[in-house]
This record gives structure tokens, C-alpha cells and sequence, in this order.
């Protein structure tokens, strides 16, 4: 899931690759994860979409695409759930502070407190990205 996010997962095929019953997938993953396997799949092309936002010039229809998802409204709906603002307004913030403060490696995020409240949560993180992050944000 994490090397190809654009990819259509199905969750029967998944299942079958490791001999369980979807249930039984999903609730293993979830126990172990923190979250449902689609939901995890959502936050790591979130994720994924960030990062094109804040390193490349593509437009946000280019990156919805990129991440695997057709639909651009979709798309902006679902980063603005994870991450408080949309795709436009991050990418604005992100490129305002990075050029005003001389910060070219992307790390600051006090232009968007609710950046660093969702990066506190975010199961995609093990305790060692997670304590990282707090000492940059």
C-alpha cells in the first residue's frame, strides 16, 4: 500500500493474498495500525499529497490524480478533513512561510496550527517520527 497509493486496493483481494477472511484482515490491521486499512490507505495518500504540494508545481487536479484519486473535489474534501485547510490554501501557506523565514526544507508548519495537532495523531507515524516532528513543529 505504501509504495503504490494510486493503485485501486481491494480489500477481498488483499484478504486473499494472506489467506484471511476480510473481517479478519481488517481487524487484525486495525489492532495493529490503529486504523481501518481504507482509512490508512486515505491518511497515506494525504500524506503523499502533502508532500507533492509543499515540493512540486503540480496542480491540485495533477496531484489528486497522482495520489490515485479521480475525483478533484474528492480529493480536496478529504485533505481539508485531514489537515484543516485545502490543497490551494496549504500549498500558499507552505510556500509564504518557507520563503519569509528562509526555510527551504519545508519542516515549518507554524503558519498551520492544525498541521501540528494532525501530525501529533497521525498513526502513520512510529514515536520516533512523531517526537521529530514535535521538535520542528
Amino acid at each position: 500500500m505504501r509504495d503504490d497509493v494510486r493503485g485501486e486496493v481491494s480489500l477481498a483481494e488483499l484478504a486473499q493474498s494472506v489467506n484471511l477472511s476480510v473481517w479478519r484482515l481488517c481487524h487484525i490491521f486495525k489492532s495493529d495500525v490503529g486504523v481501518p486499512p481504507i482509512k490508512y490507505l486515505r491518511l497515506l495518500r494525504m500524506e503523499r499529497a502533502k508532500g507533492l504540494l509543499e515540493s512540486s508545481f503540480l496542480s491540485v487536479k495533477e496531484i489528486a490524480y497522482q495520489v490515485g484519486l479521480n475525483d478533484e473535489s474528492h480529493f480536496v474534501r478529504d485533505f481539508k478533513s485531514t489537515y484543516g485547510y485545502s490543497p490551494a490554501i496549504y500549498r500558499a501557506q507552505f510556500r509564504h512561510s518557507s520563503a519569509g523565514n528562509g526555510n527551504s526544507n519545508g519542516n515549518n508548519t507554524d503558519h498551520l496550527p492544525h498541521a501540528k495537532k494532525v501530525a501529533e495523531q497521525n498513526p502513520l507515524m512510529n514515536d520516533k517520527k512523531r517526537q521529530a516532528t514535535k521538535l520542528v513543529l
